[in-house]
């Protein structure tokens, strides 16, 4: 059987994962897959130094070993926070507005991804499976082919591919596909992001696609493109549900609401989250439904990230105004509408908020699956389970139909459905419920991953 290996831009090492199962998610089910195949997952440390060495640090923890390298302070301004995050990041979400156009970040991105290739190509073995996570690394198999790597590698993309007419915006918008079709096997999150980049393909490259078999053949050279919408950790996160740490904060939340509906948003600080439209959404609720500010109270959780990034400060800055503006509107000696907690919370404890949370709110502006509607969607009770308000825009829309779908621009649709979620009858949640439960439950993370690398393995029958 062929080895597994993991290559992404950070690593989840065994000094952080603790005790063994300790870490679920993507991380966990990576390092399930990797110990099945005896595999390696490299990439960078998350520190700096003064400059790059190319030397390693390897771990081996349960049959995975990981191995990381350190990037110098200027890989990480120009490679991170430059290009990946002020270039990429925003791009792919369809905010063409904040995306920067920086030759410097963009070499030191191509630099980056060459110093990848340089650290990991040693490591290779003739049959291992190589399988490059996320956009940092898009061009990263161009790199390993260019040292001799004949390996099957895939690619995936974990956020959204933006439409052509978008996409071209990006200088050498060309050359960054080209990269991508140096992979075997290329996975997006949804059908939408496939058919993005096929087009993009066909109409601006001129390569052959054929969109049934997800075949692109391109300067003699043949790639697969597919949609492989991941899931959560279904059994590991539901584990959470008889731990004290879930039953302790779902209590914290029903005690300190003091019998008013609990509403939750739980997002990255980030303004593809589309927070900030959210909170006009629940001022515009409370707007046409003053009465409801003493019935139900809004808890946004949203650890901040990236902080060293201008238009992650400026989300804050907005953020606060607008909660502090309606909460001073609206705010009684003895309530506040909003609750806003700048910080982040285990996955045991965010169970318990989202159990007692009889509203969940997703509406992120672009997302490329959002896990966290996933999440909410497992932890309720199923006799009397809370409603998931969910943006159209989200990946996890296209699994989550019985959500209450809406625009997250329109703070009047955000406004009705809060209201149409407080309506709601007991027998259409539960029946709400349970479709999605079917969809959370099967189609998880552990499938996800080994779909992926079974096609990866698979590759040569189809191209």
């Amino acid at each position: 059987m062929s080895r597994l290996v993991v290559i992404s831009n950070r690593v989840a090492v065994p000094k952080a994962r603790g005790a063994a199962g300790a870490q679920g998610g993507l991380a966990g089910a990576l390092n399930a897959a990797l110990k099945k195949h005896s595999g390696i997952w490299f990439g960078w440390s998350g520190e700096d130094v003064p400059e790059f060495t190319g030397e390693t640090s390897e771990q081996t923890f349960e049959g995975v070993t990981t191995v990381t390298m350190d990037l110098a302070k200027q890989d990480i301004d120009e490679y991170y926070n430059g290009y990946a995050n002020a270039t990429l990041w925003p791009l792919f979400h369809y905010r063409l507005d904040l995306a920067e156009y920086e030759q410097e970040t963009a070499k030191g991105y191509e630099r980056v991804n060459e110093r990848f290739a340089e650290c990991v190509a040693p490591m290779v073995e003739e049959d291992d499976l190589i399988w490059v996570h996320d956009y940092h690394l898009i061009p990263l198999g161009e790199r390993l082919r260019a040292r001799g790597i004949e390996n099957r590698i895939g690619f995936f993309l974990h956020i959204p591919w933006p439409a052509t007419r978008l996409f071209v915006s990006l200088p050498y918008h060309e050359r960054l596909v080209r990269t991508m079709l140096r992979y075997d096997l290329v996975g997006f999150q949804t059908a939408e992001w496939l058919e993005s980049f096929m087009h993009y393909c066909e109409k601006e490259l001129g390569a052959e696609v054929d969109e049934e078999t997800g075949c692109i053949t391109f300067e003699g050279r043949r790639t697969i493109a597919r949609a492989y919408p991941i899931g959560i950790d279904y059994e590991h996160f539901m584990s959470h549900e008889a731990g004290s740490d879930a039953r302790e904060a779902e209590q914290r939340l029903v005690t300190s609401t003091r019998d008013r509906t609990a509403m939750i948003g739980v997002d990255r600080l980030d303004y593809s989250k589309g927070i900030p439209e959210r909170i006009d959404g629940i001022g515009r609720f409370f707007d046409k439904y003053p009465e409801c500010v003493r019935d139900l109270v809004f808890i946004q959780i949203a650890p901040p990230s990236r902080e060293d990034v201008e238009s992650y400060q400026q989300i804050r800055a907005e953020l606060e105004q607008k909660t502090g503006e309606i909460n001073g509107a609206r705010s009684e000696v003895d309530l506040v509408p909003i609750r806003y907690v700048n910080r982040g919370y285990s996955q045991a404890e965010l169970f318990g908020f989202y159990r007692a949370a009889k509203i969940g709110l997703v509406t992120p502006l672009r997302d490329g699956m959002n896990l966290v509607a996933k999440e909410y969607v497992a932890a309720q009770d199923p006799d009397d389970p809370g409603i998931l308000i969910l943006s159209q825009f989200a990946g996890a829309a296209l699994q989550l139909k019985d959500a209450i779908l809406v625009n997250p621009h329109s703070p009047d649709d955000l406004a009705r459905a809060i209201n149409q979620a407080l309506e709601m009858p007991l027998k259409e949640r539960k029946e709400r419920h349970q479709k999605m439960l079917v969809s959370v439950r099967d189609e998880n993370v552990q499938e996800w991953t080994e779909n992926f690398r079974r096609d990866l393995a698979k590759v040569s029958q189809y191209a």
